[in-house]
């Protein structure tokens, strides 16, 4: 493909416009129009990547590794994976450097001096770090096998990592560690995704498991590129409110295993304590039913537990009333209640709705839509909803009751509590259960 240049004979400098002087040497009149010729460029040659069959390919299973720490186990699908890099995120102050603490000296009990236990701390001195060992009180920790790194160079650590190749590598956080080959502050984006890039490095080369800190942003999302939560092998969240002693770790993305898993821990002076019977812990502040409270059954990955919903109705003093949502969609709550005032023909317009769910936990499934509607109507009627009764559904806009996933697995759960009735939806297929379950079609059957 040619192009049209103008070239001075003094200077040779060439430029697309013609003028009467030359820009470089200052000379006039020696601009001539030529014609360029652009040479194409041969790709270089390069050999072809190699290929296998899948029917080469040679299964086997992946190896875990138990903590000991049942809900984290369960959360990362049966235990860390040799190799694979952990990332974990949370509020400050949430609990993040308390439980990767935990978990470092639950496997530091069969750590030897050969494999052990390293933990990277950017943010915290090796004073800090034995002071909150010793709070934790484990009793069964080898101190022996832990070892320390205060350390913010990425490359130091990677080399570190590299000549004890340890059993497990914990560094808190990713925010703190700089690269060398990048010329910029730590936190910054390049930043991030370099160092993360050369821990999973280490990891993939070495096989050693990692579990990186992150910390969160105002809108909840890890700081730093979104293409960090792609690079790692898992994503986890530990949520909870400071003035809730309540903390539920859920995993967001999981190349070995289930996503969407909820784990639960309890907020002490010695750390964090899992909770081994959510449905449990959540009904027991309910030893007298009032009205405006119906329990739910949800389902986190693959359990199922048992959590109760609140609403409060008053009369409104204002133009408009108030509808508010804690631990639910605030718009859902508001088509639930346009539902229920066509559909039944009762007049919520004059009235202030608050909806709370027990706990702190935040429900994103359509099965807890009939709950939400019992509580209402309860605390509207002023009648209590039976202790032993759950509600179990999903209500369209016309008012229906849909049926629901993994209903069974739902009320095998509420068996265990002592639960005796249920209202579920009409649809459901025939499932074998000892509560005696009241199927409705509509909002209309509620009987409260």
């Amino acid at each position: 493909m040619s192009q049209l240049l103008y070239s001075c004979s003094n200077c040779d400098a060439q430029t697309p416009k013609w003028a009467g002087r030359c820009l470089e040497c200052g000379a006039w009149g020696t601009l001539s129009q030529q014609v360029a010729e652009e040479k194409k460029k041969q790709a270089p040659l390069t050999a072809p990547a190699g290929t296998i069959s899948f029917s080469d390919i040679e299964e086997h299973a992946v190896p875990r590794t138990l903590t000991g720490i049942n809900e984290f186990d369960q959360v990362l699908g049966g235990g860390i994976v040799p190799g694979s890099l952990i990332l974990l995120g949370g509020d400050p102050g949430i609990g993040k450097s308390t439980v990767q603490l935990q978990i470092a000296c639950a496997l530091s009990e069969k750590a030897t001096k050969d494999h052990p236990i390293i933990y990277v701390s950017g943010e915290e001195s090796a004073q800090q770090v034995k002071m909150r060992f010793e709070r934790l009180k484990t009793k069964n920790a080898n101190p022996d096998a832990l070892l320390f790194i205060g350390e913010t160079h990425c490359e130091k650590i990677c080399s570190a990592l590299r000549a004890h190749h340890p059993a497990l590598a914990i560094v808190d956080s990713i925010q703190t560690i700089v690269s060398s080959d990048i010329p910029s502050e730590a936190g910054s984006v390049t930043q991030v995704r370099a160092c993360t890039v050369k821990l999973l490095e280490v990891a993939k080369q070495e096989n050693i498991p990692i579990i990186i800190t992150g910390h969160v942003t105002k809108d909840g999302s890890v700081a730093g590129p979104k293409t960090l939560e792609h690079l790692v092998d898992t994503v986890l969240y530990l949520e909870g409110d400071n003035t809730n002693y309540f903390r539920i770790l859920k995993t967001v993305k999981n190349r070995f295993g289930s996503t969407n898993e909820l784990g639960l821990f309890e907020m002490t002076g010695t750390g964090l304590i899992e909770v081994t019977n959510p449905s449990e812990l959540f009904l027991s502040s309910e030893n007298e039913r009032s009205a405006g409270s119906a329990t739910t059954a949800l389902i986190e990955g693959s359990r199922a537990f048992l959590v109760p919903i609140q609403a409060l109705t008053s009369k409104t003093y204002f133009g408009y009333p108030q509808r508010r949502a804690i631990g639910i969609d605030a718009n859902r709550l508001q088509l639930l209640v346009a539902v229920l005032s066509k559909r039944l023909g009762i007049n919520l317009g004059d009235q202030d709705i608050h909806v709370n769910v027990v706990g702190g936990l935040r429900i994103t499934e359509p099965a807890a839509d009939l709950a939400v509607c019992a509580s209402i109507l309860s605390s509207y009627k002023n009648s209590p909803i039976p202790k032993d009764t759950l509600t179990i559904g999903e209500v369209g806009l016309t008012g229906e009751v849909r049926p629901v996933s993994h209903m069974e697995k739902r009320l095998k759960e509420a068996e265990k509590l002592g639960f005796k009735h249920a209202y579920i939806p009409r649809q459901t297929k025939k499932i074998s259960s000892a509560l005696q379950c009241i199927q409705i079609k509509n909002i209309k059957e509620l009987e409260i």
